[in-house]
């Protein structure tokens, strides 16, 4: 299978892309910190918005296998582009909460819906053994989004001085993306409505199908496996930007530049470097399946933890630039797991019920998120960002360990 040549591959590559162009998010720790947030306040927003998404979650997942997934995910992107102009005039804790819980509800229309798309279409064109690599290589153009969008989010800050403009130009990404949905294949939709025949299953087998798959042992194992990383990642991914900021004190550039600006340059250009990393790291992640199949998910988590809890020792005793490399671990560690993991599901679910089943995965994965940002904040406002890494890690990394050799039954 050549992808260049796949019309629709460029598609998905393309939502991946756009989808990632969101110019906050190099910023949107130093965004709300600069409203006067605590760390603590940040927490609660974070564990709002994965409650949210969480009750969203598996609804959301079933409404998409009946109605259309590409309905769900074009309703997805009206709720973020709201939620973009409520965050831009947030001044108070509520109208922040009212943002959160948008995004919230966006994320959850969004979350596993994509995925189900994409899973749908290599059966549609019997390239099931090629799920790992396909999905990869368009999660690839993702993670490249996201390196042009952190490069332009800091071009933005430097020459306006602020960082809420940066939530009004995020909306022009997200409307195209919204009309790229559009022009998906019909047949993509996968709705229920559209389905005619013998095939066609009724909401009563889809959500039959979908309690049969979800209690399979091995399928409950691999979505948890797969969620804890996911959701240490989102809980305290955003914490890197104030390690960036004393990075950024340190560079001897730019000294006569205001620091905010000098702020979002280099800020820019280092997530930028971050995501071309994780973009290989996604392309990479079919041939580290291959030389290990078996395991490579349960090591991978270890390794990840390990970062945090070195990026934490380092932070505590201000060596900022190897704390920075420790936590670009975590990133890389995550995007070689990711497709992997999702490759993973797709082989032990029906695909009927997929887009269900990755949400169930999601919504586990919303759940552990809420605790670890909640709680991460809590501990930084009292004992630091250093201290939330190594505490908060060395428990997640011990519970892993506990869990997997439960009755030295290893999941795998």
């Amino acid at each position: 299978m050549r992808l260049t040549t796949d019309k629709q591959y460029v598609k998905f590559c393309t939502y991946g892309f756009l989808r990632n162009l969101r110019f906050f998010d190099a910023f949107f720790i130093l965004f709300l910190l600069e409203k006067g947030l605590s760390y603590t306040e940040i927490g609660i927003f974070y564990a709002i918005r994965e409650i949210v998404i969480n009750v969203c979650e598996i609804p959301s997942g079933i409404i998409a296998d009946t109605y259309g997934r590409k309905t769900s995910l074009m309703a997805s992107f009206i709720l973020y582009i709201i939620s973009f102009f409520v965050f831009y005039m947030s001044q108070n804790f509520w109208l922040f909460l009212i943002a959160f819980i948008l995004f919230g509800i966006g994320d959850a229309f969004r979350t596993g819906t994509h995925k189900g798309i994409i899973m749908s279409y290599l059966q549609q064109n019997n390239w099931n053994d090629q799920k790992i690599n396909y999905y990869g290589h368009t999660r690839s153009w993702s993670q490249r989004g996201a390196a042009v969008s952190s490069l332009t989010a800091g071009l933005i800050v430097f020459y306006s001085g602020n960082y809420e403009s940066i939530f009004l130009y995020s909306i022009i990404p997200y409307i195209l993306n919204f009309l790229l949905i559009m022009s998906y294949p019909a047949e993509l939709n996968h709705s229920l409505k559209q389905r005619k025949g013998e095939n066609r299953m009724g909401m009563g087998e889809i959500l039959k199908s979908f309690s049969a798959n979800i209690k399979k042992p091995n399928v409950l194992r691999i979505v948890n496996i797969s969620a804890i990383h996911s959701a240490y990642l989102k809980g305290v991914k955003d914490y890197i930007q104030p390690l960036m900021v004393n990075v950024a004190v340190l560079t001897p550039i730019m000294l006569h530049i205001e620091a905010d600006r000098k702020n979002g340059i280099i800020i820019g250009v280092l997530y930028f470097f971050i995501y071309i990393l994780t973009s290989f790291a996604s392309k990479f992640s079919s041939k580290a399946a291959a030389k290990s199949k078996k395991y490579i998910s349960y090591i991978t988590l270890l390794c990840g933890f390990l970062c945090g809890i070195i990026c934490g020792i380092f932070y505590i005793y201000e060596l900022w630039v190897i704390a920075l490399i420790a936590f670009v671990g975590i990133y890389i560690i995550e995007n070689i797991r990711k497709p992997i993991m999702t490759g993973f599901i797709a082989d032990n679910v029906n695909n009927e019920v997929l887009a269900s089943v990755i949400s169930v995965e999601s919504s586990i994965r919303t759940i552990m998120t809420a605790i670890i940002a909640l709680a991460f904040g809590i501990i930084a406002d009292n004992f630091g960002i250093g201290a939330a890494f190594v505490s908060l890690t060395t428990f997640l990394l011990f519970s892993s360990i506990a869990i997997n050799n439960y009755k030295n039954k290893k999941v795998f």
